[in-house]
Protein backbone atom coordinates (compact mmCIF):
# COMPACT_ATOMS: atom_id res chain seq x y z
CA UNK A 1 0.00 0.00 0.00
CA UNK A 2 1.33 3.43 -0.92
CA UNK A 3 0.83 6.72 0.86
CA UNK A 4 -1.55 9.04 -1.04
CA UNK A 5 1.01 11.85 -1.13
CA UNK A 6 4.44 10.30 -1.51
CA UNK A 7 6.71 7.43 -2.44
CA UNK A 8 6.14 5.82 0.96
CA UNK A 9 5.02 2.21 0.69
CA UNK A 10 4.49 -0.78 2.94
CA UNK A 11 7.82 -2.36 3.81
CA UNK A 12 9.98 0.64 2.83
CA UNK A 13 13.28 1.00 4.64
CA UNK A 14 15.49 3.80 5.94
CA UNK A 15 18.36 4.68 8.25
CA UNK A 16 18.95 7.64 10.56
CA UNK A 17 20.14 9.80 7.65
CA UNK A 18 17.27 9.13 5.24
CA UNK A 19 13.48 9.17 4.95
CA UNK A 20 11.57 8.64 8.20
CA UNK A 21 14.78 7.87 10.08
CA UNK A 22 16.14 11.32 9.35
CA UNK A 23 13.16 12.88 11.12
CA UNK A 24 14.50 11.32 14.34
CA UNK A 25 17.84 12.99 13.66
CA UNK A 26 16.03 16.27 12.94
CA UNK A 27 14.27 16.13 16.31
CA UNK A 28 17.51 15.24 18.09
CA UNK A 29 19.24 18.20 16.43
CA UNK A 30 16.49 20.45 17.75
CA UNK A 31 16.96 18.99 21.24
CA UNK A 32 20.69 19.65 20.95
CA UNK A 33 20.10 23.32 20.13
CA UNK A 34 17.58 23.67 22.98
CA UNK A 35 20.14 22.17 25.38
CA UNK A 36 22.83 24.74 24.67
CA UNK A 37 24.00 27.71 26.65
CA UNK A 38 23.24 29.23 30.03
CA UNK A 39 19.59 29.64 28.97
CA UNK A 40 19.19 25.98 27.97
CA UNK A 41 15.52 24.98 27.88
CA UNK A 42 16.15 21.25 28.31
CA UNK A 43 19.08 19.02 29.29
CA UNK A 44 19.79 16.43 26.62
CA UNK A 45 23.56 16.25 26.61
CA UNK A 46 23.51 13.17 24.39
CA UNK A 47 21.56 14.72 21.51
CA UNK A 48 24.47 16.56 19.89
CA UNK A 49 27.00 13.70 19.88
CA UNK A 50 24.35 11.32 18.55
CA UNK A 51 23.46 13.71 15.72
CA UNK A 52 27.11 14.22 14.86
CA UNK A 53 27.63 10.45 14.81
CA UNK A 54 24.80 10.07 12.27
CA UNK A 55 26.78 12.42 10.05
CA UNK A 56 23.99 13.95 7.95
CA UNK A 57 25.65 17.08 6.48
CA UNK A 58 22.64 19.37 6.97
CA UNK A 59 22.25 18.63 10.67
CA UNK A 60 26.00 18.78 11.29
CA UNK A 61 26.12 22.20 9.61
CA UNK A 62 23.10 23.27 11.67
CA UNK A 63 24.92 22.40 14.89
CA UNK A 64 28.03 24.21 13.60
CA UNK A 65 26.01 27.39 13.05
CA UNK A 66 26.30 27.27 9.26
CA UNK A 67 22.53 27.10 8.60
CA UNK A 68 20.62 30.39 9.09
CA UNK A 69 17.99 29.48 11.69
CA UNK A 70 16.46 32.95 11.74
CA UNK A 71 15.07 33.49 8.25
CA UNK A 72 12.24 35.70 7.06
CA UNK A 73 10.87 32.82 4.97
CA UNK A 74 10.36 30.66 8.06
CA UNK A 75 7.16 30.88 10.15
CA UNK A 76 9.06 30.76 13.45
CA UNK A 77 12.29 32.13 14.84
CA UNK A 78 15.14 29.97 16.10
CA UNK A 79 14.12 30.73 19.69
CA UNK A 80 10.52 29.76 18.99
CA UNK A 81 11.68 26.44 17.55
CA UNK A 82 13.78 25.87 20.69
CA UNK A 83 10.64 26.48 22.72
CA UNK A 84 8.61 24.08 20.56
CA UNK A 85 11.00 21.17 21.08
CA UNK A 86 11.27 22.05 24.79
CA UNK A 87 7.48 21.81 25.18
CA UNK A 88 7.43 18.45 23.43
CA UNK A 89 10.43 17.05 25.28
CA UNK A 90 9.26 18.19 28.71
CA UNK A 91 5.80 16.69 28.09
CA UNK A 92 7.17 13.19 27.53
CA UNK A 93 9.87 13.54 30.20
CA UNK A 94 7.29 14.58 32.79
CA UNK A 95 4.96 11.79 31.72
CA UNK A 96 7.59 9.16 32.51
CA UNK A 97 8.67 10.82 35.74
CA UNK A 98 5.07 11.14 36.95
CA UNK A 99 4.24 7.54 36.03
CA UNK A 100 7.27 6.09 37.79
CA UNK A 101 6.74 8.35 40.80
CA UNK A 102 3.28 6.78 41.02
CA UNK A 103 4.84 3.32 41.23
CA UNK A 104 5.04 2.11 37.61
CA UNK A 105 8.29 0.24 37.15
CA UNK A 106 8.13 -0.69 33.45
CA UNK A 107 8.53 1.86 30.64
CA UNK A 108 8.48 1.40 26.87
CA UNK A 109 9.75 3.86 24.26
CA UNK A 110 8.29 2.94 20.86
CA UNK A 111 10.28 4.01 17.78
CA UNK A 112 13.02 5.09 20.18
CA UNK A 113 15.30 6.55 17.50
CA UNK A 114 17.85 8.85 19.16
CA UNK A 115 15.81 9.18 22.36
CA UNK A 116 18.27 9.14 25.30
CA UNK A 117 15.73 9.10 28.15
CA UNK A 118 17.06 5.75 29.38
CA UNK A 119 20.38 7.56 29.95
CA UNK A 120 19.39 11.05 31.09
CA UNK A 121 16.24 10.85 33.21
CA UNK A 122 16.40 10.34 36.98
CA UNK A 123 14.54 7.03 37.07
CA UNK A 124 13.50 5.58 40.44
CA UNK A 125 15.22 2.38 41.54
CA UNK A 126 13.88 -0.76 39.93
CA UNK A 127 12.58 0.77 36.68
CA UNK A 128 13.13 -1.22 33.48
CA UNK A 129 13.14 0.82 30.25
CA UNK A 130 12.47 -0.97 26.98
CA UNK A 131 13.55 0.75 23.76
CA UNK A 132 11.93 -0.57 20.59
CA UNK A 133 13.19 0.30 17.13
CA UNK A 134 14.75 -1.23 14.03
CA UNK A 135 17.81 -3.38 14.84
CA UNK A 136 20.21 -1.07 12.98
CA UNK A 137 18.96 1.99 14.85
CA UNK A 138 19.22 0.25 18.23
CA UNK A 139 22.74 -0.98 17.43
CA UNK A 140 23.90 2.47 16.28
CA UNK A 141 22.64 4.28 19.36
CA UNK A 142 23.88 1.62 21.79
CA UNK A 143 27.35 1.62 20.24
CA UNK A 144 27.61 5.41 20.02
CA UNK A 145 26.54 5.97 23.63
CA UNK A 146 28.89 3.23 24.84
CA UNK A 147 31.78 4.96 23.02
CA UNK A 148 30.83 8.16 24.85
CA UNK A 149 31.04 6.30 28.14
CA UNK A 150 27.34 6.84 28.82
CA UNK A 151 25.61 4.54 31.28
CA UNK A 152 21.83 4.02 31.47
CA UNK A 153 20.17 5.43 34.58
CA UNK A 154 17.70 2.52 34.63
CA UNK A 155 17.82 -1.08 33.54
CA UNK A 156 17.74 -0.68 29.74
CA UNK A 157 16.53 -3.46 27.47
CA UNK A 158 17.00 -2.67 23.78
CA UNK A 159 14.59 -4.52 21.51
CA UNK A 160 15.63 -4.46 17.86
CA UNK A 161 12.51 -5.05 15.81
CA UNK A 162 10.58 -3.17 13.14
CA UNK A 163 7.23 -1.99 14.49
CA UNK A 164 5.66 -3.36 11.32
CA UNK A 165 6.73 -6.84 12.42
CA UNK A 166 5.74 -8.88 15.50
CA UNK A 167 7.17 -6.48 18.06
CA UNK A 168 4.90 -7.66 20.93
CA UNK A 169 6.56 -11.09 20.79
CA UNK A 170 10.00 -9.49 20.65
CA UNK A 171 9.10 -7.41 23.70
CA UNK A 172 7.93 -10.46 25.66
CA UNK A 173 11.06 -12.34 24.60
CA UNK A 174 13.03 -9.60 26.38
CA UNK A 175 11.17 -10.29 29.64
CA UNK A 176 8.48 -7.66 29.30
CA UNK A 177 5.93 -8.38 32.05
CA UNK A 178 2.32 -8.11 30.89
CA UNK A 179 1.09 -8.58 34.47
CA UNK A 180 2.30 -5.21 35.78
CA UNK A 181 1.42 -1.65 34.71
CA UNK A 182 3.52 -0.06 31.98
CA UNK A 183 4.21 3.53 30.93
CA UNK A 184 4.31 3.79 27.13
CA UNK A 185 5.33 6.66 24.88
CA UNK A 186 4.93 6.92 21.11
CA UNK A 187 6.49 10.32 20.43
CA UNK A 188 6.13 11.69 16.92
CA UNK A 189 5.30 8.25 15.56
CA UNK A 190 1.65 8.10 14.53
CA UNK A 191 1.79 10.39 11.46
CA UNK A 192 4.31 8.05 9.83
CA UNK A 193 2.01 5.02 10.17
CA UNK A 194 -0.77 4.14 7.74
CA UNK A 195 -4.20 4.46 9.42
CA UNK A 196 -4.63 0.72 9.88
CA UNK A 197 -1.09 0.39 11.28
CA UNK A 198 -1.82 3.12 13.80
CA UNK A 199 -4.90 1.24 14.99
CA UNK A 200 -2.94 -2.02 15.16
CA UNK A 201 -0.19 -0.36 17.21
CA UNK A 202 -2.70 1.02 19.73
CA UNK A 203 -4.47 -2.36 19.92
CA UNK A 204 -1.16 -4.11 20.61
CA UNK A 205 -0.38 -1.63 23.39
CA UNK A 206 -3.78 -2.29 24.92
CA UNK A 207 -3.32 -6.06 24.71
CA UNK A 208 0.07 -5.84 26.45
CA UNK A 209 -1.06 -3.44 29.18
CA UNK A 210 -2.12 -4.37 32.68
CA UNK A 211 -4.73 -2.17 34.41
CA UNK A 212 -3.12 1.07 35.60
CA UNK A 213 -0.88 1.33 32.54
CA UNK A 214 -0.37 4.77 31.03
CA UNK A 215 0.30 6.03 27.52
CA UNK A 216 1.50 9.33 26.05
CA UNK A 217 1.41 10.26 22.37
CA UNK A 218 0.00 12.94 20.09
CA UNK A 219 -3.62 13.17 18.98
CA UNK A 220 -4.03 14.38 15.41
CA UNK A 221 -7.42 15.55 14.21
CA UNK A 222 -6.35 16.65 10.71
CA UNK A 223 -3.41 15.04 8.92
CA UNK A 224 -3.47 17.65 6.15
CA UNK A 225 -1.63 20.11 8.40
CA UNK A 226 1.57 18.20 7.66
CA UNK A 227 1.31 19.10 3.96
CA UNK A 228 -0.13 22.59 4.44
CA UNK A 229 0.99 24.90 1.64
CA UNK A 230 1.67 27.59 4.24
CA UNK A 231 4.73 25.56 5.28
CA UNK A 232 6.04 25.39 1.69
CA UNK A 233 8.51 28.25 2.22
CA UNK A 234 10.00 26.51 5.24
CA UNK A 235 10.40 23.23 3.36
CA UNK A 236 11.95 24.84 0.29
CA UNK A 237 14.18 26.98 2.49
CA UNK A 238 15.66 23.94 4.23
CA UNK A 239 16.04 22.12 0.91
CA UNK A 240 18.19 24.84 -0.62
CA UNK A 241 20.57 24.34 2.30
CA UNK A 242 20.83 20.62 1.60
CA UNK A 243 18.06 18.98 3.63
CA UNK A 244 17.01 16.15 1.33
CA UNK A 245 13.93 15.09 3.30
CA UNK A 246 10.46 16.61 3.45
CA UNK A 247 8.10 15.59 6.25
CA UNK A 248 5.19 16.37 3.93
CA UNK A 249 6.30 13.46 1.73
CA UNK A 250 6.75 11.03 4.62
CA UNK A 251 3.47 11.17 6.51
CA UNK A 252 0.48 9.01 5.60
CA UNK A 253 -2.56 11.03 4.65
CA UNK A 254 -6.12 9.82 4.36
CA UNK A 255 -8.90 9.32 6.85
CA UNK A 256 -7.97 7.80 10.18
CA UNK A 257 -9.58 7.49 13.57
CA UNK A 258 -8.10 9.85 16.12
CA UNK A 259 -5.97 8.11 18.72
CA UNK A 260 -8.14 9.56 21.50
CA UNK A 261 -11.27 7.97 20.06
CA UNK A 262 -9.60 4.62 19.44
CA UNK A 263 -8.13 4.41 22.93
CA UNK A 264 -11.36 5.52 24.62
CA UNK A 265 -13.25 2.73 22.88
CA UNK A 266 -10.62 0.26 24.16
CA UNK A 267 -11.11 1.17 27.82
CA UNK A 268 -8.53 3.92 28.30
CA UNK A 269 -9.36 7.17 30.10
CA UNK A 270 -7.96 9.85 27.80
CA UNK A 271 -6.85 13.40 28.62
CA UNK A 272 -5.96 15.88 25.89
CA UNK A 273 -3.80 18.95 26.38
CA UNK A 274 -4.00 21.54 23.62
CA UNK A 275 -0.86 23.05 22.19
CA UNK A 276 -1.82 26.38 23.77
CA UNK A 277 -2.14 24.72 27.16
CA UNK A 278 1.20 22.94 26.77
CA UNK A 279 2.96 26.17 25.85
CA UNK A 280 1.32 28.08 28.69
CA UNK A 281 2.33 25.39 31.18
CA UNK A 282 5.94 26.07 30.17
CA UNK A 283 5.63 29.84 30.26
CA UNK A 284 5.84 30.26 26.49
CA UNK A 285 3.61 32.10 24.02
CA UNK A 286 2.57 30.38 20.80
CA UNK A 287 4.01 31.96 17.63
CA UNK A 288 1.39 34.15 15.95
CA UNK A 289 1.52 32.72 12.45
CA UNK A 290 -1.28 31.41 10.25
CA UNK A 291 0.35 28.06 9.58
CA UNK A 292 1.19 27.56 13.26
CA UNK A 293 -2.41 28.36 14.21
CA UNK A 294 -3.62 25.65 11.82
CA UNK A 295 -1.15 23.14 13.22
CA UNK A 296 -1.94 23.86 16.86
CA UNK A 297 -5.63 23.31 16.17
CA UNK A 298 -4.98 19.87 14.70
CA UNK A 299 -2.40 18.43 17.11
CA UNK A 300 -2.75 17.98 20.87
CA UNK A 301 -0.86 16.07 23.55
CA UNK A 302 -2.53 12.88 24.73
CA UNK A 303 -2.19 10.96 27.97
CA UNK A 304 -4.27 7.93 28.81
CA UNK A 305 -4.67 5.43 31.65
CA UNK A 306 -6.10 1.95 31.31
CA UNK A 307 -8.87 1.26 33.77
Amino acid sequence: MSSPNSARSEGDSWDLASSVGATATMVAASRALASRGPDALIDDRFAEPLVRAVGHPFFTRMLDGEIPLDNQDLPTTAEQRRQQIAVRTRFFDDFFLDATAAGIRQAVILAAGLDARAYRLAWPAGVVVFEVDQPEVIAFKSTTLAQLGAEPTAERRAVGVDLRDDWPTALRDNYFDTAIPTAWIAEGLLPYLPPEAQDRLLDNITALSAPGSRLATENISDMSVFTDERFRAMRSGWRKHGLDIDVAELVWLGERQQAAEHLSSAGWTVTLQTTEQAYAANGFALPDHEAIRAFRGAVSYLTAELG
